[in-house]
C-alpha cells in the first residue's frame, strides 16, 4: 500500500458517528440538567466537561484516521502489556479508585481513566495483528486456539475481579468474533459453550447482588422498590415517550427517578423525550455504522485490517445492543454505557480512537463509497 492508493474515508461511518456524538452531547445536557442544578446550582456542571471530552475525542478521531493503521499492529504487544499492567494496578488498594462498590478507575479526583476500556481496544489490536501473522494456526485447538483463549481469559479475569461483568462479557464476545473470523472452527466454539455458560452461572451465583438482578429482571415490578427500581423507571420512561416523545428537555424520569440518568440509562431518557421516532433514528444510525464497518472489514486490503475493522465494529455494535437490551429489560441489568451518548471521557475518546482507526482502514479498502 502506498499513499497514492489512499481513497476518501467512509463518509457514512463518519456522518453516523458525528450525528451520534452531537445528539449524545445534547442528551447528556438534557438528562443531567436537574442533577447539576440540584448538586452544585449550575446547569452546565456536566455539560462543560462533556464538551471538552467531545472536542478531545474529535481531535483523536482526526489524528487516528490519518495515521497508517498497520503501525498499530507492531505496537499492539507493547500496548497490551501496558494495559494489563494498568488492570493489575487498578486492583491494588489505595491506588485504584472505588465507586459504587467497583474498583475500576485510576487517577486523581474527577480526572480518572478506566483501564478496562483501554484493554478492549488493546486486545482487539493484538489479536488482529497476531492472527494475521499466524495463518491457519487456529485449526489446532490445543496449539492454536487455547493460547489465545488463555490470554483472553486472563484479561477478562482481571476485569471481572473489579467487578465489571458487562465489560468482561464484551471483551470475551468481541474476542471470540475475531477468533471466528480468523478461522477458528465452529466445533471448537460449540465445545466451549458448556463451560462458558457454566462460568457465567457461577459468576452470577457467587455474587448475591447479581442473582438479585436476575430475579429483578424476571419480575421487575415485584422488586420495584429495590433491585428492580431502575428497570421499572426505565420502562416507565420509554412507555411515556409514546411515538413522538414528551419533547426535548421535558423528561420526568431525569428528576433522579433514574439514578445518574446521564450514564447507563440515557437511552431511556432519550426515548422519553424524543419518543419512538427518536429512538429508532438513533438505532438506525448505529445500524448504518455496523453495516459500513462490516463493509470495510470485508474489503480491507490485508488480514490485519480486516480483523481489526471486525473487532472495532463488533465492540461498538455489541456495546450498543447490550445497553439497549438492559434499558428495555431484555437482559438483566448491568452497568454498560451507550457508545457516544453516556457521560464520560475515557470511553468516548477510546471509542473515537477506534472509529478513527476504522476510517483509516476504509481509506485503503476497495469498495464503492456511496
Amino acid at each position: 500500500m502506498k499513499n497514492k492508493n489512499k481513497k476518501p474515508f467512509d463518509f457514512w461511518i463518519f456522518a453516523a458517528v458525528i450525528l451520534l456524538l452531537s445528539l449524545g452531547t445534547i442528551m447528556v445536557f438534557s438528562s443531567s440538567y436537574y442533577f447539576s442544578v440540584k448538586t452544585v446550582g449550575n446547569s452546565f456542571f456536566l455539560l462543560i466537561p462533556q464538551l471538552e471530552y467531545m472536542a478531545l475525542s474529535i481531535l483523536v478521531l482526526i489524528l487516528t484516521m490519518n495515521f497508517d493503521y498497520r503501525r498499530w499492529g507492531k505496537l499492539s504487544p507493547l500496548i497490551l502489556m501496558i494495559c494489563i499492567g494498568l488492570l493489575i494496578l487498578v486492583l491494588i488498594p489505595g491506588i485504584g479508585q472505588k465507586q459504587n462498590g467497583a474498583q475500576r478507575w485510576l487517577g486523581v479526583g474527577s480526572k480518572t481513566v478506566q483501564p478496562s476500556e483501554m484493554a478492549k481496544i488493546a486486545l482487539i489490536m493484538f489479536l488482529s495483528f497476531s492472527l494475521s501473522k499466524r495463518k491457519d494456526v487456529l485449526k489446532s485447538f490445543t496449539r492454536g486456539l487455547v493460547p489465545y483463549l488463555l490470554l483472553i481469559g486472563f484479561v477478562a479475569g482481571l476485569v471481572v475481579i473489579e467487578p465489571h461483568l458487562s465489560g468482561t462479557l464484551i471483551i470475551v464476545i468481541t474476542s471470540c468474533i475475531i477468533l471466528f473470523c480468523a478461522g477458528a472452527r465452529i466445533s471448537h466454539f460449540v465445545a466451549m459453550a458448556v463451560p462458558a455458560v457454566a462460568a457465567v452461572v457461577v459468576a452470577i451465583l457467587a455474587a448475591p447482588y447479581r442473582f438479585d438482578r436476575v430475579k429483578a429482571w424476571l419480575h421487575p415490578f415485584d422488586y420495584a422498590m429495590d433491585e428492580g427500581w431502575q428497570t421499572v423507571q426505565s420502562l416507565l420512561a420509554i412507555g411515556s415517550g409514546g411515538l413522538f416523545g414528551r419533547g426535548l428537555g421535558q423528561s420526568m424520569q431525569k428528576y433522579l427517578y433514574i439514578p445518574e440518568p446521564y450514564n447507563d440509562y440515557i437511552f431511556a431518557i432519550l426515548s422519553e423525550e424524543l419518543g419512538f421516532i427518536g429512538a429508532m433514528f438513533v438505532m438506525l444510525l448505529f445500524l448504518v455504522f455496523i453495516w459500513r464497518g462490516i463493509k470495510v472489514a470485508m474489503n480491507a486490503p490485508d488480514t490485519f485490517g480486516s480483523l481489526l475493522a471486525t473487532g472495532i465494529t463488533s465492540l461498538i455494535g455489541i456495546q450498543f445492543l447490550f445497553n439497549v437490551a438492559v434499558v428495555t429489560n431484555s437482559i438483566p441489568s448491568t452497568g454498560i454505557s451507550l457508545p457516544f451518548f453516556s457521560y464520560g471521557g475515557t470511553s468516548l475518546m477510546l471509542l473515537m480512537f477506534g472509529v478513527g482507526v476504522l476510517l483509516n482502514i476504509s481509506r485503503y479498502s476497495n469498495y464503492e463509497r456511496l
